[in-house]
């Protein structure tokens, strides 16, 4: 029989189970708990619970139709958690796509985005889709607007906000500004935000940032577009240097908890991360700042991408949570690891964008796996810090073509991130290009995935959007083109319970 007796541990008076020296199994004389008591005992419990995991749902359709998308963005209303918009570039078609959800992202409809008539006997089409709900439930749609002549080159170009109040379900407010002729500037990527925080004096305007392309004599530069009238008007200034060379790629807007408004870019002449930030609104800037050196300058060409480059940008977000790391702000981009290889790197700061930690990378490290097309998500309920990314880590064909997209999460602030990453997608794709062999096991209609893929987080739960090709033998039903599908997927990812 075991007896009970008195033991000190740690300065304690204690009961404790006393085995006897004699049993060796287990049984009513040797329990199992008791090799665990002895260590705790004398170690004491140990403080450090590790990382939970996550769970990912099943993948899901979201724009179902015929031929090809790419170029995906996501968005849920803080107001409304279950209600999300996203976004995606038709291939085939002119006006963008968007997707609307309000039940969690288990079914979506699909819209297309006002465009506005072309110039002439051209034709138009638009690119680059970026969302962001406010507080009062309007999402607003952000993309460029491209003008072609008939065999005249690009006619101009400008960029467009489309607002809806249902939820993404339809936009009848569109708004076209930052518009140039064929000689002026490119407008390209224009990425959004909203200032989301409730104790702002800034709260619910509206930001865009873009690249402006060199070429003709207002060429160059990184442009920020402001609107205080929930996207009715933008009023357009200037954030990097004018002095300067104004080669840049990919800026992104971003807002902090109490309504500061940060822009990132790749500035691609300096070979940097590039940084700058306003304290009023957007209306005053400060001079710019290098978050991080980088080794690729502008893109690369991977397998995967085949005949495209994947591109550098930086994807960024700041903690608007109330716990410990609130007003952290942290940027990802992709730039080459010690192998060769694409890599996901991210870097954080304290002092709002003043001085940035050492880049560190965000994914597992696997030698001959390329990393490309990234989204940084920062929950502003948890303060977690979500990372997605295109990912050849489960590549059949020996020659890093097949993609999956993969999910990385840190509680603390920063590193450690989540290891192993988690796959989310159950199939993987194939974007290389099948040389026109029909049954074909990949799938090439030049664009590949786009430039980026979208993130969203929001109160523990992630919501990554991808272009995904695993529909591609689908039959036709009515489209023109051989090869079906290239579709919009995303899947919902969450704490196991």
């Amino acid at each position: 029989m075991i007896r009970p007796h008195a033991v000190i541990v740690t300065g304690v008076l204690a009961l404790s189970w006393s085995a006897p020296p004699s049993a060796q199994t287990n049984g009513p004389g040797n329990p199992t708990w008791w090799a665990k008591y002895q260590y705790l005992a004398a170690h004491g419990p140990d403080a450090c619970s590790g990382q939970a995991g996550v769970q990912v749902g099943p993948n899901v359709d979201v724009s179902n139709e015929c031929g090809p998308q790419s170029e995906t963005y996501i968005t849920i209303d803080p107001t409304h958690p279950k209600t999300v918009a996203a976004g995606s570039n038709e291939i085939f078609r002119l006006p963008m796509r968007g997707y609307s959800s309000s039940d969690g992202g288990s079914s979506w409809s699909g819209v297309d985005l006002p465009l506005p008539p072309a110039k002439g006997n051209g034709i138009d089409f638009g690119s680059d889709p970026s969302l962001a709900f406010d507080t009062s439930g309007n999402v607003f749609y952000s993309y460029i607007v491209v003008y072609f002549g008939r065999g005249n080159g690009i006619n101009g170009t400008a960029v467009g906000v489309a607002r809806s109040s249902d939820g993404g379900r339809s936009y009848p407010q569109f708004t076209l500004f930052s518009e140039e002729g064929g000689s002026g500037h490119f407008n390209d990527k224009p990425m959004i935000a909203a200032d989301t925080n409730a104790a702002s004096r800034f709260r619910d305007n509206v930001y865009v940032a873009w690249d402006a392309a060199t070429g003709g004599s207002t060429g160059g530069g990184v442009r920020f577009g402001r609107s205080v009238d929930h996207g009715a008007t933008f009023t357009v200034v200037r954030v990097d240097d004018p002095r300067g060379q104004g080669r840049a790629i990919g800026a992104v807007p971003f807002v902090g908890p109490n309504g500061e408004v940060y822009v990132a870019w790749n500035d691609y002449a300096a070979n940097t991360i590039a940084f700058n930030r306003s304290m009023d609104g957007g209306v005053t800037w400060d001079g710019p700042r290098v978050v991080a050196l980088k080794r690729l300058p502008f893109d690369i060409a991977i397998p995967a991408e085949f005949s495209r480059g994947a591109l550098v940008y930086p994807a960024c977000d700041a903690d608007r949570s109330t716990g410990a790391h609130r007003g952290r702000l942290y940027c990802s981009w992709m730039d080459l690891n010690a192998n060769g290889n694409t890599d996901i790197f991210a870097s954080d700061s304290d002092d709002g964008g003043t001085s940035w930690s050492a880049a560190d990378p965000v994914t597992d490290q696997l030698a001959g796996v390329d990393r490309f097309n990234h989204w940084m998500a920062v929950d502003p309920i948890t303060g977690e810090v979500n990372v997605s990314f295109y990912d050849t880590r489960n590549d059949t064909t020996g020659a890093r073509f097949e993609t999956d997209i993969y999910f990385t999460q840190s509680r603390g602030g920063g590193a450690p991130w989540l290891s192993p990453n988690v796959r989310v997608t159950d199939v993987s794709s194939n974007e290389h290009d099948c040389n026109g062999v029909f049954p074909c096991p990949a799938i090439n209609y030049g664009n590949q995935q786009g430039d980026y893929a979208g993130l969203a987080s929001f109160g523990g739960v992630s919501r990554p959007i991808w272009t995904d090709s695993r529909r591609q033998l689908d039959p036709s039903a009515g489209c023109r083109t051989r090869v079906a599908m290239e579709e919009v997927f995303t899947a919902t990812i969450a704490r196991k319970r």
